[in-house]
């Protein structure tokens, strides 16, 4: 069964962000042999002079597969990892939910933490009315407005940018299309404007490749090159991928 597991402010000034306690976290639970990681997502949720943040106030969300009959191990394996690993000052949020637990609601919530101020007793409540598990586990446990909203924006499938796929950081050179599709676990590969490329074009990937999420597939984003025989498209740089996803 499929598993969204939502995590936000692990970190403080000093510390690495979210995204890499995500990534530890989505490793961890492989070599336990609790989960398989399938994709770990960044989502930027409002920046405003009410809500505290450490740098950016993005949440992170871990999509694995999961056997049910092992979901009390899993949410006890995230907690200790967060307890033990999230930074000190830090005020650390945990969600965990089945893609059987969704409803509009939950999705509204990561719409609406992109747009206005929202606070804990209402994610709790939200979380409660819809068996989803969610707590606060450092500091003022406010990181549960994010984990919670990670999880719908994620489930929602048109938030944010990847960033774990299997060989995503190790990929580099040029490709056939359908090879990196493959390689990378991609569900399509478009222009920016959304047309996808034939399967046989020649992609150039040089670092910094991070797919996003659109009409609820792992989309990685290539734009045209000029003049050049080796390769027609490239992917799209990191300044635009920054662009549409903070």
């Amino acid at each position: 069964m499929k598993y969204f597991i939502g995590i936000d402010d692990t970190d403080n000034l000093e510390s690495r962000g979210t995204g890499h306690r995500a990534r530890q976290l989505g490793i961890t639970l492989e070599e336990a042999g609790i989960a398989k990681l399938i994709c770990i997502t960044r989502h930027q949720l409002l920046v405003h002079k009410d809500i505290p943040y450490t740098s950016h106030n993005s949440s992170a969300c871990l999509l694995i597969d999961c056997d049910p009959v092992n979901e009390a191990e899993l949410t006890a394996f995230c907690r200790a990892f967060l307890l033990r690993e999230s930074a000190p000052g830090s005020d650390a949020g945990l969600c965990i939910a089945s893609d059987q637990t969704f409803t509009n609601a939950v999705e509204n919530w990561g719409r609406n933490a992109k747009k206005v101020v929202l606070n804990a007793p209402l994610a709790h409540e939200l979380a409660l009315r819809h068996n989803i598990y969610l707590e606060g586990l450092t500091g003022e446990k406010i990181g549960v407005i994010g984990a919670l909203a990670a999880v719908g924006l994620r489930h929602a499938g048109n938030d944010g940018r990847v960033l774990w796929l299997p060989k995503l950081r190790e990929t580099e050179g040029v490709f056939v299309a359908l090879e990196l599709k493959n390689r990378l676990c991609v569900d399509c590969i478009t222009t920016k404007e959304g047309s996808e490329i034939a399967d046989e074009d020649l992609i150039m990937a040089d670092g910094w490749i991070r797919p996003v999420m659109r009409n609820n597939k792992i989309t990685l984003l290539v734009e045209q090159t000029e003049n050049h025989e080796e390769y027609k498209w490239q992917h799209v740089p990191k300044e635009y991928i920054k662009s549409i996803s903070n």
